[in-house]
Parts: structure tokens; sequence; C-alpha cells
């Protein structure tokens, strides 16, 4: 089976793209490879790989599961029929001694996306009863770990029960992520970082340089999950300008590759300037208003 593409690449949008961003993308390229417009036979495809991409990104639920699990999150097959096709209790991976599972709900204040109960999230999202059963619950705990260990993957002695038991937890987890431990489900709380904002899989950071770094380029070090990178900034950067690493963001929990990592880029403006530092500007300005404007 020939693996599908990314979404939002045959929308031509990012990660971070906003749901009008993902809408003008879609109604630009649903124009251009429309069967009425475009009948090649490569049109048509493209056209369905738009409409297929837009139907998840466009739908809140379905983007936020894409995002965490990709592709597979839509897989038919499985045993349940819920909202995202085959995407039940059944798609849980293997990592050690133990199994995982994924919730896909606003994890903001709550252990449990926003449910009061956990197994109601079973019941929301694939329309019956908990796959666990009423008759009974397994025990829920909660794990903190820092950023950068859910990132790089842990081991965590913790006290369950009066015993003390080591919990692996695997590279790329999120907050809210839940881990089958024998009897027990864990729940993983993850801390927040001063640098790094987390997106799905992507990882969004800001880095300084001053305005004339930016006007004449430089190379920077800037700090990203896997450690320092050099980077080089061009010549002419504006500021809030977006620099993307490919593949320098968080690994996957199901494998297969890794995330992106976004640099917004903020240019320091000077407040305070010597008299040779003023006197140079005015004749660069000078020089370019002679020359009909700066760009």
């Amino acid at each position: 089976m020939a693996q599908e593409k990314d979404y939002y690449e045959t929308l031509e949008v990012t990660k971070a793209a906003s749901l009008d961003e993902v809408k003008k993308a879609y109604r630009k390229l649903a124009l251009q490879y429309h069967p009425d417009r475009n009948k090649t036979k490569e049109a048509d495809i493209k056209f369905k790989e738009i409409n297929k991409a837009y139907e998840v990104l466009s739908d809140s639920q379905k983007r936020q599961a894409y995002d965490q699990f990709g592709h597979t999150a839509f897989e038919q097959g499985a045993s349940g029929s819920g909202p995202f096709g085959g995407f039940d209790s059944s798609q849980s991976g293997r990592y050690g001694p133990f199994s995982y599972t994924y919730t896909t709900g606003d994890t903001q204040g709550s252990d449990f996306g926003g449910f009061s109960d956990p197994f109601e999230i079973f019941e929301q999202f694939f329309g019956g009863a908990s796959p666990f059963g009423s008759a009974r619950r397994r025990p829920v705990y909660s794990i903190r770990i820092a950023f950068t260990e859910a990132v790089q993957g842990v081991q965590k002695r913790v006290e369950i029960d009066g015993k003390i038991q080591t919990i692996k937890i695997p590279p790329g987890v999120d907050n809210g992520s839940r881990i089958r431990f024998g009897e027990y489900d864990v729940v993983v709380e993850v801390e927040s970082h001063p640098h790094f904002q987390r997106e799905g899989y992507d990882v969004v950071s800001e880095t300084k340089i001053s305005f004339f770094e930016a006007i004449l380029g430089t190379e920077a070090m800037i700090e990203a999950v896997q450690g320092e990178i050099a980077i080089r900034i061009p010549a002419g950067t504006q500021p809030n300008a977006v620099i993307r690493l490919r593949g320098k963001g968080i690994p996957h929990l199901r494998g297969g590759g890794y995330g992106d990592h976004y640099i917004r880029i903020k240019v320091i403006i000077p407040k305070h300037l010597t008299g040779k530092q003023k006197q140079l500007l005015e004749e660069f300005k000078n020089e370019k208003s002679r020359k009909n404007g700066w760009f």
C-alpha cells in the first residue's frame, strides 16, 4: 500500500495554520485542480487528495487526532466504527513490557481531556460503552515528567500500592497520554518548557537577532529538542519570519519520523546609538533613497 501524503503538505500550509488559512489554501487548490478546469488524470488524483486533506484539517477533532496519530487515526479495519473509522482501543501500541493508548481531547486543566471520567472518552468518541467493560475499572495513576523527558523517553520509579515500580515512558508522549502498566492505567502530565511550545509533533520557539544581523545575515546557535543546532539566517530577514527545521521536532510515538521545529525570528531594534552609528545609518538611508526605496 502506497504511503499517504502529509495532509498539511497537500494543502500547502504549515501545521500552525489557522482554520481560515486552511480554507483559503483549499479554495485556491480546489479551483486549480477542479475536473471542470483541469481534465488530466494527475489533476483528478490531486483534487481527491486535496478534498481528503481538507475533510480532516477543517474538522478540529479530526485534525487533533491526525496531529497526534497521523494517518493511522483513520485506518479502517479495527473493531470499532466511531467518528475516526477504526480508531479504537485496538489501536494501542507496544513499548517494552506494557501497552499504551492515547486520548485526543483538550488536556488543558484535566488529566482526561476535559472528561470527568476517563472512560467517558470512549463513550464520546466511539458512541458505545467503554471497551474495558463496566464491571471492573482499572485504577488510574498520574505521573509528572519534564518536557525533555517526554521528547526523549524516560524510565521512572514510582510507588504504586506500596510497591516501587519502574515505568518506561516512550519518546514522543504528550500531556494526557495514557500508559497501561500491568493492572493500572498511568496518565502522563508533561511540564511546560520555558523556550519550546509543542504543537502535535512540531516544536515552536523564538530566537532574537539584532537589527544589523537581520540586514546583513548571520549564523546563530539555537536550542532544539535534540541539542544546539547552528542555523543560517539570511540577509534581509524580516521581523517574525519563520525558519523551518525539518525533522528536528518530536519523535512520532509509533515511529516513522519526527516533527519539525519552527523558529520565529525576533528582530531587536537598538534604542541607543552612538554618533558614528547614527551617521552611518543616515548615509545608508540617503543612499537607499537615491535608489528609489529600500527594497
